[in-house]
């Protein structure tokens, strides 16, 4: 059963636009989201849970959600009112369906609602956006170099794309100390020390995508009616496994590339908040339980 939420909150992780990391049954964390040059230091806080209810001979439902706060100390002078962006809010509700297709492949359909926004006058209609993912996936862990292949399409309401667009990751332990994953917004190479200790090496992405309730008035008379954040990070990271499934993990590193901005309500770019190409300090640190 503990593989099945694994799938579903991987899958997830995949489809997210907004690049939250989830693969996991229970999720604490606190990251440390870059600086750049806006002058802005975030934090983020999240909180993640996913229940596993089987419905029939291989078929699983899994219900689950994921609270995350981002909360910002500004200590740069902007041209426009800027307390309205203090504090975001990102909440995710994840109901996904997996049943077996035949001996070697899996279907995994994910609905996820979401609100996404700075909540400063209660729930409104542009706070909620929708997620869809159908996928299939194939894994063979019982071989002396086992593997997992996950194929399919993701719709995401934030891309503002009308179309699915595809989703593909590879995983493969190619060596009794060595796995790598390929894929997006993910790919990372780990070196399994021992069973208590694994470092890794990983390139990501992360940002968010929320709604500001009250447009802010800019100077040139531009709109803005939400924030975005999108990273580019490579980074080094240590876990310690109390046991198989459950772990302290931490992991540092710098962005490539990042990009803050304000968006009108046709989510095109009217103020850029932080647009800085190297160097932003970015790590995170929590505990999870899960099965990878």
């Amino acid at each position: 059963m503990i593989r099945y939420i694994w799938v579903l909150a991987f899958i997830l992780l995949l489809s997210e636009v907004s690049f939250a990391q989830s693969t996991d049954i229970l999720r604490v964390e606190y990251t440390s989201l870059p600086k750049g040059d806006s002058g802005t230091n975030a934090s983020r806080y999240r909180l993640l849970l996913n229940v596993p209810i089987k419905v029939g001979l291989d078929k699983y439902l899994v219900l689950g959600g994921e609270v995350n706060l981002i909360d910002f100390e500004i200590t740069k002078e902007y041209p426009f009112d800027s307390s309205e962006i203090n504090t975001l809010y990102v909440i995710d509700f994840n109901a996904g369906y997996i049943f077996k297709v035949s001996e070697d492949w899996r279907f995994v359909g994910i609905v996820t609602p979401r609100i996404a926004s700075n909540l400063v006058n209660g729930l409104q209609g542009d706070d909620f956006l929708l997620n869809l993912t159908a996928t299939m996936w194939k894994e063979k862990m019982d071989l002396d170099k086992p593997f997992r292949l996950i194929l399919g399409l993701t719709y995401n309401s934030t891309t503002g794309l009308p179309f699915p667009l595809p989703l593909i990751n590879y995983y493969k332990r190619f060596h009794r100390s060595w796995s790598y994953s390929l894929g997006i917004p993910r790919t990372d190479l780990r070196y399994h020390i021992k069973d208590n200790h694994t470092l890794q090496m990983a390139l990501f992405l992360d940002g968010y995508f929320v709604n500001v309730q009250n447009d802010i008035l800019l100077p040139d008379g531009e709109l803005g009616s939400s924030i975005s954040l999108s990273a580019i990070i490579m980074a080094l990271g240590y876990q310690y496994n109390i046991s198989k499934r459950i772990s302290f993990y931490g992991i540092g590193g710098v962005t490539l590339n990042q990009r803050g901005l304000l968006r009108n309500d046709k989510r095109e770019k009217v103020y850029t908040l932080n647009d800085k190409n190297a160097g932003g300090i970015y790590w995170k640190a929590g505990f999870k339980i899960s099965i990878f």
